[in-house]
């Protein structure tokens, strides 16, 4: 059976635009973009190595046989154990809140729904409040528990909620999305006692809430891989059944979907793709939310393009936002969360602007 052409309903529009680009030119377009800014983002630093250095290196270390090294041994150093794996990490958790995003919206046929909606966001931010007052009065914890816990509770909150939504065999959309909002509220005021009564380590904890790749290592990206390729490879598994649950799911299923069975793998696949990387980086809002919506103003509906493209929109956005957070106001760092907002806005509501009429 041939995928129907997913129409507008529940307030996803596409921009209605005969002039997008084709699957394999928009695929290419977003991959070329996020190599450019990758490479920017490598370059850029307290020091600067140009970008045709850093592809020699990268050839170099490729290489199997004797290669000229006429940089500094520094400047492998610096790329390779620095810069490189908190550009892999950003593009990591950027195309998974892209990816997730983008399946939430879809699933609940609303584009305000976002990675955080079922309490992902809360019981991270509850689990890394903890461990970090914790670790000031257990010193042999250390900083690594942070992930940890922020994946452990991420992923509580998250099978919390499916279970209060949950009636009977079923669990509708929305009280999914009715208990999420509670559990979020309820989450925030945990976090607001535990650093009223720990008032030493509320600094360090806000830094994490508002989001960070300071930390990056290899040993981030390790964590992350698995979860983002395991839960984009679902999702596009995926692609056609939200499609057809754009129609509504008493029409999904006369088309032979199953809306409960894939409402759970969905629901579970975005939520650990999420927990994944809030646990790593901190709470970074509005990359899951407007990514997968200003795309598909572009793009239109389809889900087997949407996918992709916000994956790799979402990993262009904060690769970028990552930069700017080091750079402009060096040597003092800015959470990144906050320069997502204040760089992605102004774009989001230009391209809204040109897009109204397809909105109406």
């Amino acid at each position: 059976m041939s995928t129907p052409a997913p129409e507008s309903p529940g307030g996803l529009q596409g921009s209605g635009s005969s002039r997008r680009l084709r699957p394999g030119s928009a695929l290419a377009a977003a991959a070329l973009l996020l190599a450019g800014v990758a490479l920017v983002s490598a370059a850029l630093g307290p020091a600067g190595i140009g970008p045709l250095t850093l592809l020699q290196m990268v050839g170099a270390r490729l290489s199997l046989g004797p290669v000229e090294t006429p940089w500094p041994q520094s400047y492998e150093a610096i790329f390779f154990q620095v810069r490189l794996p908190r550009v892999v990490l950003g593009a990591l958790i950027g195309a998974a809140l892209g990816v997730a995003g983008t399946t939430l919206q879809g699933l609940f046929r609303n584009p305000m729904a976002d990675p955080y909606i079922l309490g992902v966001s809360g019981g991270a931010s509850v689990g890394a409040v903890l461990a970090l007052t914790l670790a000031g009065r257990a010193p042999w914890l250390g900083f690594q528990a942070v992930p940890g816990a922020a994946l452990l509770f991420a992923l509580t909150t998250v099978a919390l909620v499916y279970r209060l939504a949950r009636v009977r065999e079923e669990v509708p959309m929305t009280g999914l999305l009715l208990a999420g909002v509670a559990v979020s509220a309820l989450c925030s005021a945990l976090v607001s006692l535990v650093l009223t009564l720990n008032r030493k380590s509320a600094e360090t904890a806000i830094f994490w809430l508002m989001g960070s790749l300071s930390g990056a290592s290899w040993r981030e990206v390790a964590v992350v891989t698995p979860y983002f390729a395991a839960g984009a490879l679902l999702a596009m598994v995926h692609a056609r059944e939200l499609n057809l649950l754009l129609l509504g799911e008493e029409a999904a299923y006369h088309l032979g979907v199953e809306p409960e069975r894939v409402k759970r793998r969905l629901l579970f696949t975005a939520s650990v793709m999420a927990a994944a990387a809030v646990s790593v980086s901190g709470v970074i809002g509005f990359v899951g939310l407007i990514v997968p919506h200003a795309v598909r103003l572009v793009m239109g509906p389809d889900h087997r393009l949407l996918i992709p493209v916000a994956g790799l929109m979402g990993a262009t956005l904060l690769v970028a936002s990552d930069t700017l957070a080091r750079m402009l106001l060096s040597p003092v760092e800015l959470p990144v969360g906050v320069v997502t907002a204040l760089a992605g806005v102004p774009f989001f509501l230009w391209l809204l602007r040109r897009h109204r009429a397809s909105l109406v």
